[in-house]
């Protein structure tokens, strides 16, 4: 019986994994692209030209769709802490539940009030109250990653808890460190910059790829095209260096309250000063050695203590059964840092061609900006499979392991959910990317139409069959 339920256990968190991996792009798609609107419909408010009014009726429809899928992605997980994970609901529930109700009470229902108006409402009322429904949404998809960031901060880093001696159940007793637990501004500010540089690099290579077209007709590119490559690139300059500088500052943190993920990440095992920085090499963790290690010498203690001289700590300083998985995570961080040092370097060449006046005519640039694109959504992955992953074995922090923390299921309920799971989401949100880059594929256009249920009527009578149209009509006469 301990084999299938160890099989079952892993199959829950490979469930759980797979669906907040699903969900987790579409709100940082929401997060980025909807300050970018705010950003659109202030400058068009400010300067009054009409470039940016034409961005903005473009990338609305695509934040209507991200909106959405993001919306339908996020319901499953609600469900999933009750049948696979109810131990921690039970034992966990009177802290995370609440801050989660924190963000449908706040975030969700500040979303959903104004995002009609948003996005139907553009000639239905006055410039600056649309304006203002445009910010509220913004806000209020920043409202909801600091809750939803605030309960996972605080299982990684537990704080202002008592635990009941009758029922084990985690308390509130201050609510101002759960809420602000040690390692929730770091993550804040580097999930909220993630966001902003994922979506920057979309915007960017969308941008691209239409001037590239462009090209290959003998056009010139438009100048929403131009202008929207122009602002993406300003981003990735700025944003990049920003959030590695967060991520450097979150290392330092995570050093601090969970030594142990630190030294998994960096392959480490013994505890030393002056410690070398694996470039490369294979974890073992039956043997406790980092085979075909690559290293560069003193470069561990500089990044991780800034000192020469900084101690490392090893996972050899940890009980067996309380490290986290260093294979997976060794390789998951070395990704998200190549990819964010790949997104400042674009961000830097992008300044050395607007000196040289060549931004938009670089072609070599604007193929590496397409291949590029989905870089900002791959490094923000790799970050929270190093983030949770590195948290294990244990749901909260050196206080519930996650074998504890699962429901007593069965594995052949477990192996038929998740294959369902797996199709279904396939099939669904495939589709809706497929929808996502149909729309990206049509450049933005000077007089760009206006969103409206109207055209949402259009859209959806061209993907019926003619037949059903007739149908509908004779119906309607």
């Amino acid at each position: 019986m301990q084999p299938a339920h160890d099989i079952a256990l892993l199959l829950a968190r490979f469930q759980f994994a797979f669906t907040v991996g699903v969900h987790i792009i579409f709100p940082a798609f929401s997060i980025g692209l909807a300050a970018y609107l705010a950003v659109l419909e202030g400058c068009w408010l400010k300067t009054g030209r009409s470039v940016f009014l034409d961005l903005y009726r473009y990338w609305i429809k695509v934040f209507s769709i991200v909106f959405g899928m993001g919306v339908v992605s996020g319901l499953v997980m609600s469900y999933e802490f009750g049948t696979n994970w109810s131990v921690f609901s039970q034992k966990a529930g009177p802290i995370t539940g609440v801050l989660l109700s924190y963000e449908v009470m706040t975030a969700f229902f500040l979303e959903a009030g104004f995002l009609g108006i948003m996005l139907f409402g553009m000639n239905k009322v006055g410039r600056k109250l649309h304006f203002a429904a445009t910010c509220c949404v913004s806000v209020g998809t920043l409202i909801s990653m600091t809750w939803i960031l605030s309960s996972n901060s605080w299982m990684q880093t537990p704080r202002g808890y008592m635990i009941d001696p009758a029922t084990g159940r985690f308390m509130p007793a201050d609510w101002l460190a759960i809420i602000f637990n040690p390692s929730f501004p770091f993550r804040l500010v580097h999930m909220g910059l993630a966001a902003f540089l994922s979506v920057a690099f979309i915007v960017g290579a969308t941008g691209a790829w239409h001037m590239l077209k462009a090209r290959r007709e003998g056009k010139a590119a438009t100048a929403p095209v131009r202008t929207m490559f122009s602002m993406a690139m300003w981003m990735a300059a700025i944003v990049a260096p920003l959030q590695i500088m967060a991520g450097d500052a979150h290392g330092l943190n995570t050093l601090k309250y969970q030594p142990a993920k630190i030294a998994a990440m960096e392959g480490d095992w013994d505890s030393t000063a002056r410690a070398p920085e694996l470039l490369f090499g294979i974890p073992n963790m039956k043997t406790e050695h980092t085979d075909y290690a690559v290293k560069v010498p003193l470069l561990g203690s500089l990044i991780l203590t800034h000192s020469l001289e900084g101690k490392v700590p090893g996972l050899k300083d940890f009980p067996r059964d309380q490290r986290p998985p260093s294979q997976v995570i060794f390789f998951s961080f070395r990704i998200m840092v190549a990819l964010g040092v790949l997104m400042m370097l674009l961000g830097f060449w992008s300044l050395w061609l607007r000196r040289t006046r060549t931004l938009f005519t670089n072609a070599v640039f604007h193929r590496v900006a397409v291949c590029m694109a989905p870089a900002g959504f791959l490094a923000l992955l790799c970050g929270w499979v190093t983030t949770e992953v590195g948290r294990q074995p244990w749901t909260v922090y050196g206080l519930l392991r996650t074998s504890q923390s699962v429901s007593p299921i069965m594995l052949p309920s477990m192996a038929v959910t998740m294959t369902a799971f797996v199709v279904v989401y396939v099939i669904v949100f495939g589709s809706g990317i497929g929808i996502l880059v149909r729309q990206l594929g049509h450049a933005p256009q000077e007089g760009e139409q206006e969103t409206s249920s109207a055209n949402a009527s259009d859209i959806l009578a061209e993907r019926m069959h003619p037949e059903v149209i007739e149908s509908t009509s004779g119906k309607g006469a």
